[in-house]
Protein backbone atom coordinates (compact mmCIF):
# COMPACT_ATOMS: atom_id res chain seq x y z
CA UNK A 1 0.00 0.00 0.00
CA UNK A 2 1.26 3.50 -0.84
CA UNK A 3 2.63 5.61 2.00
CA UNK A 4 2.25 9.39 2.21
CA UNK A 5 5.33 11.52 2.79
CA UNK A 6 4.26 14.50 4.91
CA UNK A 7 6.00 17.52 6.33
CA UNK A 8 6.79 16.22 9.82
CA UNK A 9 6.37 18.03 13.12
CA UNK A 10 9.82 18.17 14.68
CA UNK A 11 8.77 20.22 17.69
CA UNK A 12 5.71 20.88 19.84
CA UNK A 13 5.28 24.42 18.55
CA UNK A 14 6.29 23.89 14.93
CA UNK A 15 3.68 24.89 12.34
CA UNK A 16 5.69 24.84 9.10
CA UNK A 17 8.93 23.45 7.72
CA UNK A 18 11.13 24.52 4.81
CA UNK A 19 12.11 21.84 2.33
CA UNK A 20 15.80 22.36 1.57
CA UNK A 21 16.38 19.48 -0.81
CA UNK A 22 15.22 16.04 -1.89
CA UNK A 23 17.87 13.37 -1.39
CA UNK A 24 16.05 11.08 -3.83
CA UNK A 25 14.60 11.91 -7.24
CA UNK A 26 11.04 11.07 -8.35
CA UNK A 27 10.98 7.53 -9.72
CA UNK A 28 13.93 6.38 -7.61
CA UNK A 29 13.71 3.37 -5.34
CA UNK A 30 13.94 4.25 -1.64
CA UNK A 31 14.37 2.04 1.40
CA UNK A 32 12.56 2.57 4.69
CA UNK A 33 14.80 4.50 7.09
CA UNK A 34 16.99 5.86 4.29
CA UNK A 35 17.51 9.66 4.22
CA UNK A 36 14.83 11.06 1.92
CA UNK A 37 14.86 14.85 2.30
CA UNK A 38 16.41 17.70 4.22
CA UNK A 39 14.08 19.98 6.18
CA UNK A 40 14.76 23.22 8.02
CA UNK A 41 12.74 24.21 11.09
CA UNK A 42 13.13 27.13 13.46
CA UNK A 43 15.48 24.94 15.51
CA UNK A 44 17.67 23.00 13.11
CA UNK A 45 18.28 21.45 9.71
CA UNK A 46 17.33 17.77 9.81
CA UNK A 47 17.47 14.81 7.46
CA UNK A 48 14.09 13.03 7.29
CA UNK A 49 14.04 9.30 6.71
CA UNK A 50 11.75 7.51 4.29
CA UNK A 51 8.64 6.18 6.09
CA UNK A 52 8.44 3.10 3.83
CA UNK A 53 10.21 1.25 1.06
CA UNK A 54 9.15 1.69 -2.55
CA UNK A 55 9.29 4.23 -5.37
CA UNK A 56 9.18 7.97 -4.74
CA UNK A 57 6.28 9.51 -6.67
CA UNK A 58 3.82 12.43 -6.81
CA UNK A 59 6.33 14.96 -5.48
CA UNK A 60 4.50 18.27 -5.00
CA UNK A 61 7.04 20.31 -3.01
CA UNK A 62 10.18 21.91 -4.34
CA UNK A 63 13.33 23.07 -2.51
CA UNK A 64 12.68 26.37 -0.77
CA UNK A 65 8.95 25.74 -0.26
CA UNK A 66 7.56 26.54 3.21
CA UNK A 67 5.06 23.79 3.96
CA UNK A 68 2.50 23.42 6.78
CA UNK A 69 3.14 20.51 9.10
CA UNK A 70 1.07 17.46 8.13
CA UNK A 71 0.71 18.35 4.44
CA UNK A 72 1.43 15.56 1.96
CA UNK A 73 4.37 16.40 -0.30
CA UNK A 74 5.04 13.03 -1.94
CA UNK A 75 4.01 9.39 -2.02
CA UNK A 76 6.05 6.21 -1.80
CA UNK A 77 4.48 3.58 -4.06
CA UNK A 78 4.51 -0.07 -3.10
CA UNK A 79 5.62 -2.64 -5.72
CA UNK A 80 3.03 -2.90 -8.49
CA UNK A 81 1.26 0.36 -7.61
CA UNK A 82 0.89 3.33 -9.92
CA UNK A 83 0.11 7.00 -9.34
CA UNK A 84 -3.42 6.37 -10.64
CA UNK A 85 -3.96 3.76 -7.94
CA UNK A 86 -2.93 6.23 -5.27
CA UNK A 87 -5.25 8.95 -6.57
CA UNK A 88 -8.21 6.59 -6.63
CA UNK A 89 -7.60 5.25 -3.14
CA UNK A 90 -7.18 8.78 -1.79
CA UNK A 91 -10.54 9.90 -3.20
CA UNK A 92 -12.31 6.86 -1.76
CA UNK A 93 -10.80 7.22 1.70
CA UNK A 94 -11.47 10.95 1.83
CA UNK A 95 -15.14 10.56 1.00
CA UNK A 96 -15.68 7.43 3.07
CA UNK A 97 -14.27 8.73 6.36
CA UNK A 98 -17.10 11.16 7.21
CA UNK A 99 -19.83 8.68 6.33
CA UNK A 100 -18.21 5.97 8.45
CA UNK A 101 -17.97 8.38 11.39
CA UNK A 102 -21.64 9.38 10.92
CA UNK A 103 -22.73 5.77 10.85
CA UNK A 104 -20.85 5.12 14.06
CA UNK A 105 -22.52 8.06 15.79
CA UNK A 106 -25.94 6.91 14.57
CA UNK A 107 -25.46 3.54 16.23
CA UNK A 108 -24.81 1.49 13.08
CA UNK A 109 -24.01 -2.18 13.70
CA UNK A 110 -22.32 -2.69 10.32
CA UNK A 111 -18.92 -1.81 11.72
CA UNK A 112 -17.40 -2.46 15.14
CA UNK A 113 -17.23 0.57 17.44
CA UNK A 114 -13.80 1.94 18.27
CA UNK A 115 -12.56 4.17 21.03
CA UNK A 116 -10.99 7.36 19.73
CA UNK A 117 -7.83 8.31 21.62
CA UNK A 118 -5.77 11.40 20.97
CA UNK A 119 -2.81 13.26 22.40
CA UNK A 120 -3.59 16.38 24.48
CA UNK A 121 -2.19 18.62 21.73
CA UNK A 122 -4.34 16.93 19.07
CA UNK A 123 -7.40 17.18 21.32
CA UNK A 124 -6.89 20.93 21.83
CA UNK A 125 -6.34 21.49 18.11
CA UNK A 126 -9.47 19.55 17.19
CA UNK A 127 -11.52 21.58 19.67
CA UNK A 128 -9.99 24.81 18.36
CA UNK A 129 -11.08 23.96 14.81
CA UNK A 130 -14.42 22.41 15.85
CA UNK A 131 -13.42 19.00 14.50
CA UNK A 132 -14.86 15.62 15.41
CA UNK A 133 -11.95 13.33 16.32
CA UNK A 134 -13.91 10.39 14.93
CA UNK A 135 -13.48 11.85 11.44
CA UNK A 136 -9.70 11.94 11.70
CA UNK A 137 -7.86 8.79 10.66
CA UNK A 138 -4.64 8.47 12.68
CA UNK A 139 -1.49 7.05 11.12
CA UNK A 140 -0.64 5.40 14.43
CA UNK A 141 -2.59 4.08 17.37
CA UNK A 142 -4.00 7.45 18.40
CA UNK A 143 -4.68 10.81 16.82
CA UNK A 144 -1.58 13.00 16.78
CA UNK A 145 -1.01 16.69 15.98
CA UNK A 146 0.15 15.66 12.49
CA UNK A 147 -3.11 13.79 11.85
CA UNK A 148 -5.20 16.87 12.72
CA UNK A 149 -3.10 19.08 10.46
CA UNK A 150 -3.29 16.54 7.64
CA UNK A 151 -7.08 16.48 8.00
CA UNK A 152 -7.25 20.28 7.89
CA UNK A 153 -5.10 20.25 4.76
CA UNK A 154 -7.61 18.09 2.85
CA UNK A 155 -10.97 19.01 4.38
CA UNK A 156 -12.53 22.46 4.47
CA UNK A 157 -14.17 22.92 7.85
CA UNK A 158 -17.32 25.06 8.00
CA UNK A 159 -17.51 27.59 10.84
CA UNK A 160 -19.26 26.24 13.91
CA UNK A 161 -22.76 27.43 14.71
CA UNK A 162 -22.64 29.88 11.81
CA UNK A 163 -20.38 32.19 13.76
CA UNK A 164 -17.93 32.55 10.90
CA UNK A 165 -14.92 31.80 13.12
CA UNK A 166 -11.64 32.31 11.27
CA UNK A 167 -9.56 29.18 10.71
CA UNK A 168 -6.33 29.55 12.71
CA UNK A 169 -3.83 27.55 14.71
CA UNK A 170 -4.11 27.64 18.52
CA UNK A 171 -0.86 29.60 18.79
CA UNK A 172 -2.06 32.12 16.21
CA UNK A 173 -5.27 32.63 18.21
CA UNK A 174 -3.30 33.24 21.42
CA UNK A 175 -0.97 35.73 19.73
CA UNK A 176 -3.84 37.56 18.02
CA UNK A 177 -5.83 37.78 21.26
CA UNK A 178 -2.79 39.06 23.20
CA UNK A 179 -2.17 41.75 20.60
CA UNK A 180 -5.81 42.67 19.95
CA UNK A 181 -5.78 41.61 16.28
CA UNK A 182 -8.80 40.36 14.33
CA UNK A 183 -7.99 37.01 12.71
CA UNK A 184 -10.64 37.62 10.06
CA UNK A 185 -8.57 40.39 8.45
CA UNK A 186 -5.27 38.48 8.48
CA UNK A 187 -4.29 36.53 5.38
CA UNK A 188 -3.34 32.98 6.36
CA UNK A 189 -0.74 30.77 4.71
CA UNK A 190 -1.72 27.53 6.38
CA UNK A 191 -3.96 24.71 5.12
CA UNK A 192 -7.18 26.11 3.60
CA UNK A 193 -5.95 29.61 4.38
CA UNK A 194 -5.58 28.95 8.10
CA UNK A 195 -3.81 31.75 9.96
CA UNK A 196 -0.47 30.67 11.44
CA UNK A 197 1.50 32.34 14.22
CA UNK A 198 3.92 33.76 11.64
CA UNK A 199 0.97 35.40 9.83
CA UNK A 200 -0.11 37.13 13.06
CA UNK A 201 3.41 38.42 13.70
CA UNK A 202 3.65 39.67 10.11
CA UNK A 203 0.41 41.60 10.62
CA UNK A 204 1.49 43.48 13.72
CA UNK A 205 0.46 47.15 13.58
CA UNK A 206 2.94 49.69 12.28
CA UNK A 207 3.76 52.78 14.36
CA UNK A 208 0.88 54.57 12.61
CA UNK A 209 -1.58 52.08 14.05
CA UNK A 210 -2.59 50.19 10.88
CA UNK A 211 -1.53 46.80 9.63
CA UNK A 212 1.52 47.42 7.49
CA UNK A 213 2.26 45.42 4.34
CA UNK A 214 5.59 43.58 4.40
CA UNK A 215 7.07 45.89 1.78
CA UNK A 216 6.33 48.93 3.94
CA UNK A 217 8.05 47.45 6.98
CA UNK A 218 11.48 47.17 5.34
CA UNK A 219 13.99 49.68 4.06
CA UNK A 220 14.08 53.33 5.10
CA UNK A 221 11.50 54.54 7.59
CA UNK A 222 10.69 57.86 9.22
CA UNK A 223 12.91 57.01 12.17
CA UNK A 224 15.83 55.60 10.17
CA UNK A 225 16.79 52.35 8.53
CA UNK A 226 14.91 49.13 9.28
CA UNK A 227 17.10 46.06 9.70
CA UNK A 228 15.83 42.75 8.38
CA UNK A 229 16.09 39.87 10.83
CA UNK A 230 16.73 36.19 10.26
CA UNK A 231 14.04 33.56 10.58
CA UNK A 232 15.77 32.29 13.74
CA UNK A 233 15.69 35.76 15.29
CA UNK A 234 12.01 36.20 14.39
CA UNK A 235 11.13 32.85 15.98
CA UNK A 236 13.20 33.73 19.04
CA UNK A 237 11.34 37.03 19.35
CA UNK A 238 8.01 35.22 19.12
CA UNK A 239 8.96 32.67 21.75
CA UNK A 240 10.33 35.07 24.33
CA UNK A 241 7.25 37.28 23.82
CA UNK A 242 4.98 34.33 24.42
CA UNK A 243 6.99 33.17 27.43
CA UNK A 244 7.05 36.65 28.93
CA UNK A 245 3.31 37.21 28.50
CA UNK A 246 2.07 33.74 29.49
CA UNK A 247 4.44 32.54 32.23
CA UNK A 248 4.14 34.14 35.71
CA UNK A 249 7.82 34.84 36.39
CA UNK A 250 9.39 35.59 39.73
CA UNK A 251 13.08 35.95 40.57
CA UNK A 252 15.43 34.91 43.35
CA UNK A 253 18.93 36.40 43.63
CA UNK A 254 21.81 34.96 45.60
CA UNK A 255 25.41 36.16 46.00
CA UNK A 256 27.83 33.27 46.36
CA UNK A 257 31.47 33.09 47.39
CA UNK A 258 33.29 31.55 44.40
CA UNK A 259 36.70 31.00 46.04
CA UNK A 260 36.51 27.21 45.94
CA UNK A 261 34.85 27.21 42.51
CA UNK A 262 37.84 29.13 41.13
CA UNK A 263 40.26 26.73 42.83
CA UNK A 264 38.35 23.72 41.48
CA UNK A 265 38.54 25.03 37.93
CA UNK A 266 42.27 25.77 38.21
CA UNK A 267 42.93 22.29 39.57
CA UNK A 268 40.75 20.55 36.97
CA UNK A 269 42.41 22.46 34.13
CA UNK A 270 45.86 21.21 35.16
CA UNK A 271 44.78 17.60 34.78
CA UNK A 272 43.07 17.63 31.35
CA UNK A 273 43.80 19.00 27.88
CA UNK A 274 40.16 19.95 27.27
CA UNK A 275 39.38 23.54 28.24
CA UNK A 276 37.38 23.64 31.45
CA UNK A 277 35.02 26.60 31.89
CA UNK A 278 33.00 27.80 34.85
CA UNK A 279 29.92 26.83 32.84
CA UNK A 280 31.08 23.20 32.84
CA UNK A 281 31.42 23.23 36.63
CA UNK A 282 28.09 25.00 37.09
CA UNK A 283 26.33 22.42 34.88
CA UNK A 284 27.77 19.68 37.10
CA UNK A 285 26.70 21.42 40.31
CA UNK A 286 23.29 22.46 38.98
CA UNK A 287 22.55 18.89 37.88
CA UNK A 288 23.38 17.68 41.39
CA UNK A 289 21.08 20.31 42.91
CA UNK A 290 18.26 19.41 40.52
CA UNK A 291 18.53 15.79 41.63
CA UNK A 292 17.53 16.97 45.11
CA UNK A 293 14.81 19.38 43.92
CA UNK A 294 12.79 17.63 41.22
CA UNK A 295 10.10 20.34 41.20
CA UNK A 296 12.58 22.79 39.64
CA UNK A 297 13.25 20.19 36.93
CA UNK A 298 9.56 20.04 35.99
CA UNK A 299 7.11 21.54 33.47
CA UNK A 300 3.60 22.99 33.51
CA UNK A 301 1.53 20.95 31.04
CA UNK A 302 -2.23 20.85 30.50
CA UNK A 303 -2.94 22.18 33.99
CA UNK A 304 -0.64 19.70 35.71
CA UNK A 305 2.98 19.53 36.83
CA UNK A 306 5.13 17.04 34.91
CA UNK A 307 8.23 15.89 36.80
CA UNK A 308 10.91 15.17 34.23
CA UNK A 309 12.69 11.84 34.83
CA UNK A 310 15.97 13.01 33.26
CA UNK A 311 18.09 16.07 33.98
CA UNK A 312 18.83 17.65 30.59
CA UNK A 313 20.49 21.05 30.90
CA UNK A 314 20.30 23.54 28.05
CA UNK A 315 22.99 26.17 27.51
CA UNK A 316 21.98 29.50 26.00
CA UNK A 317 24.39 30.15 23.11
CA UNK A 318 24.43 33.39 21.12
CA UNK A 319 25.02 33.02 17.38
CA UNK A 320 24.87 35.56 14.56
CA UNK A 321 21.25 34.72 13.64
CA UNK A 322 19.89 34.75 17.19
CA UNK A 323 19.91 32.53 20.25
CA UNK A 324 19.95 28.73 20.41
CA UNK A 325 19.81 26.41 23.43
CA UNK A 326 21.61 23.12 22.78
CA UNK A 327 21.07 20.49 25.46
CA UNK A 328 23.43 18.30 27.48
CA UNK A 329 21.34 15.22 28.13
CA UNK A 330 21.50 13.41 31.48
CA UNK A 331 23.99 15.93 32.76
CA UNK A 332 23.82 14.45 36.26
CA UNK A 333 25.44 11.25 34.97
CA UNK A 334 28.48 12.98 33.41
CA UNK A 335 31.81 14.02 34.87
CA UNK A 336 33.39 17.44 34.39
CA UNK A 337 35.61 16.23 31.52
CA UNK A 338 32.63 14.76 29.67
CA UNK A 339 30.60 17.91 30.25
CA UNK A 340 33.43 20.07 28.91
CA UNK A 341 33.74 17.93 25.79
CA UNK A 342 30.00 18.00 25.12
CA UNK A 343 29.77 21.74 25.77
CA UNK A 344 32.64 22.46 23.37
CA UNK A 345 31.10 20.26 20.68
CA UNK A 346 27.64 21.81 21.03
CA UNK A 347 28.96 25.38 20.94
CA UNK A 348 31.04 24.62 17.83
CA UNK A 349 28.03 23.06 16.11
CA UNK A 350 25.84 26.01 17.11
CA UNK A 351 28.29 28.51 15.63
CA UNK A 352 28.53 26.46 12.45
CA UNK A 353 24.74 26.08 12.18
CA UNK A 354 25.05 22.29 12.41
CA UNK A 355 22.97 21.51 15.50
CA UNK A 356 20.69 18.51 15.06
CA UNK A 357 17.15 18.14 16.36
CA UNK A 358 18.47 15.83 19.10
CA UNK A 359 20.94 18.53 20.18
CA UNK A 360 18.08 20.99 20.70
CA UNK A 361 15.38 18.74 22.14
CA UNK A 362 14.46 17.50 25.58
CA UNK A 363 15.84 20.29 27.76
CA UNK A 364 14.45 20.39 31.31
CA UNK A 365 16.42 23.34 32.73
CA UNK A 366 18.53 26.12 31.19
CA UNK A 367 21.66 28.02 32.21
CA UNK A 368 22.42 31.43 30.69
CA UNK A 369 25.94 32.67 31.49
CA UNK A 370 26.88 36.27 30.61
CA UNK A 371 29.84 36.43 32.94
CA UNK A 372 32.29 36.47 30.03
CA UNK A 373 30.75 39.81 28.98
CA UNK A 374 31.40 41.45 32.34
CA UNK A 375 27.73 41.43 33.40
CA UNK A 376 27.30 41.80 37.18
CA UNK A 377 23.70 40.50 37.35
CA UNK A 378 20.64 39.94 35.15
CA UNK A 379 17.30 38.15 35.05
CA UNK A 380 16.58 35.66 32.25
CA UNK A 381 13.29 34.76 30.56
CA UNK A 382 12.17 31.17 31.11
CA UNK A 383 12.60 28.77 28.19
CA UNK A 384 9.21 26.97 27.96
CA UNK A 385 8.09 24.37 28.78
CA UNK A 386 10.76 24.43 31.47
CA UNK A 387 9.94 25.76 34.93
CA UNK A 388 13.15 27.68 35.64
CA UNK A 389 16.32 29.21 34.19
CA UNK A 390 19.55 30.16 35.98
CA UNK A 391 21.24 33.44 35.05
CA UNK A 392 24.97 33.52 35.85
CA UNK A 393 27.02 36.72 36.09
CA UNK A 394 30.79 37.30 36.20
CA UNK A 395 33.01 36.40 39.12
CA UNK A 396 34.28 39.68 40.56
CA UNK A 397 36.30 40.64 43.63
CA UNK A 398 34.21 42.35 46.28
CA UNK A 399 34.70 43.38 49.88
CA UNK A 400 32.60 41.07 52.05
CA UNK A 401 32.61 40.11 55.74
CA UNK A 402 34.76 37.06 56.45
CA UNK A 403 35.07 35.79 60.02
CA UNK A 404 33.81 39.15 61.22
CA UNK A 405 36.38 41.13 59.24
CA UNK A 406 36.21 42.85 55.82
CA UNK A 407 37.93 40.78 53.13
CA UNK A 408 38.23 40.79 49.34
CA UNK A 409 36.66 37.65 47.91
CA UNK A 410 35.66 36.46 44.41
CA UNK A 411 31.87 36.70 44.40
CA UNK A 412 29.27 35.39 41.95
CA UNK A 413 25.66 36.56 41.63
CA UNK A 414 23.05 33.98 40.61
CA UNK A 415 19.50 34.81 39.52
CA UNK A 416 16.89 32.07 39.34
CA UNK A 417 13.78 32.81 37.23
CA UNK A 418 10.87 30.56 38.20
CA UNK A 419 7.46 29.70 36.76
CA UNK A 420 5.17 30.32 39.74
CA UNK A 421 2.72 27.70 38.45
CA UNK A 422 5.34 25.02 39.13
CA UNK A 423 7.81 26.45 41.64
CA UNK A 424 6.81 28.59 44.60
CA UNK A 425 9.18 30.91 46.47
CA UNK A 426 10.12 28.37 49.13
CA UNK A 427 10.97 25.61 46.66
CA UNK A 428 12.98 27.98 44.50
CA UNK A 429 14.87 29.29 47.53
CA UNK A 430 15.65 25.75 48.72
CA UNK A 431 17.07 24.84 45.31
CA UNK A 432 19.16 28.02 45.21
CA UNK A 433 20.42 27.31 48.75
CA UNK A 434 21.54 23.82 47.73
CA UNK A 435 23.28 25.17 44.62
CA UNK A 436 25.00 27.95 46.58
CA UNK A 437 26.24 25.43 49.15
CA UNK A 438 27.67 23.26 46.38
CA UNK A 439 29.42 26.21 44.74
CA UNK A 440 30.95 27.31 48.03
CA UNK A 441 31.95 23.74 48.89
CA UNK A 442 32.14 21.52 45.77
CA UNK A 443 33.45 18.62 47.92
CA UNK A 444 29.82 18.13 48.96
CA UNK A 445 29.40 16.31 45.64
CA UNK A 446 31.17 13.41 47.32
CA UNK A 447 28.61 13.22 50.17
Amino acid sequence: MAKDVIMPALGMTQETGTLLQWLKAPGEIVAQGEPLMEVETDKATVEIEAPASGILSKVTAQPGDVIPVGQRIAVILAPGETSADVTASTVISASAAPSMASASRAGSTSAPSTTITATPVATRMAAEHDLDLAQIRPQGGRVQKEDVLAYLATHKKSPANGRGRALASPKARRLAEARGLDLAVISGRGPEGAVLAADVLAALPSPGGTIAPEAERSGEGAGGKTTAVSRMWRVMAERVSQAWTTIPHFYLLREVNATRLVAWRDDAQKRVAEKITYTDLLVRLTAAALRQHSRVNASWKDGNIDLNPDINIGLAVAVEEGLVVPVIHRADELGVNQLAAQRAELVAKAQAGKLSLADLSGGTFTISNLGMYGVDAFNAIINPPQAAILAVSRIADRVVPLNGQPAVQPMLTLSLSCDHRVVDGARGAQFLQTLADLIENPMRLLD
